[in-house]
């Protein structure tokens, strides 16, 4: 079930086994200091509790990769304590608590399609395509000749979400957001 790989092979949103606990990989980052060995900084999610703990590995070091399965699920509701899903396949309903998703229900709309990832036939986490449409509902309007470089104002879209735009984007453009990086990209 578990093939052996190294923290060189580290991506966002793997699952790990370290100390006996599966993790998600939220974050890492490789350091190279210029005095001692290279090791790789992560920040992983606990797939159990779901706390976000800090760990750090000698660079090469090897662990048990845990596979997942991902499954295709719509979006159908958020009733303010569980968020609701559908299996596109078999149209089972699933329902998790909404405080456990907070993050990727910024960048989803009813009806939306998302992957959900399973370990063991057990949800783990939803992943979002890297990039969304969203529509801009509230931003203040930009001033015209302010424009120096780089200035931006924030922007809520309609999934509450608030990114940061340049000047020109306004009420009712569509947009693309970077959902890893919670960045805008462009105009859609």
């Amino acid at each position: 079930m578990a093939e052996t790989i190294s923290t060189n092979q580290f991506k966002n949103g793997m699952h790990v086994e370290v100390d006996g606990t599966i993790y998600r990989i939220v974050d890492f980052q490789h350091v190279k200091p210029g005095k001692g060995g290279a090791f790789v900084r992560t920040k992983l999610k606990a797939l159990e509790s779901g706390g976000v703990v800090d760990k750090t590995f000698r660079a090469g070091e090897k662990m048990p990769r845990i596979h997942t399965e991902v499954v295709n699920v719509t979006y159908l509701y958020n009733d303010g304590s569980d968020v609701h899903l559908m299996n596109s396949e078999t149209f089972d309903q699933l329902a998790f608590p909404a405080d456990t998703m907070r993050e990727e229900l910024q960048y989803m709309r009813e009806n939306d399609t998302v992957q959900l990832l399973t370990v063991d036939g057990k949800p783990t986490s939803l992943q979002l395509p890297a990039a969304v449409e969203l529509k801009v509902v509230d931003t203040e309007p930009g001033v015209k000749g302010d424009t120096v470089s780089n200035v931006t104002k924030p922007a809520t879209l309609e999934t509450g979400a608030v990114v940061a735009v340049p000047l020109f984007v306004n009420v009712g453009d569509v947009i693309r957001v970077d959902t890893r990086e919670a960045r805008y990209i462009s105009r859609a």
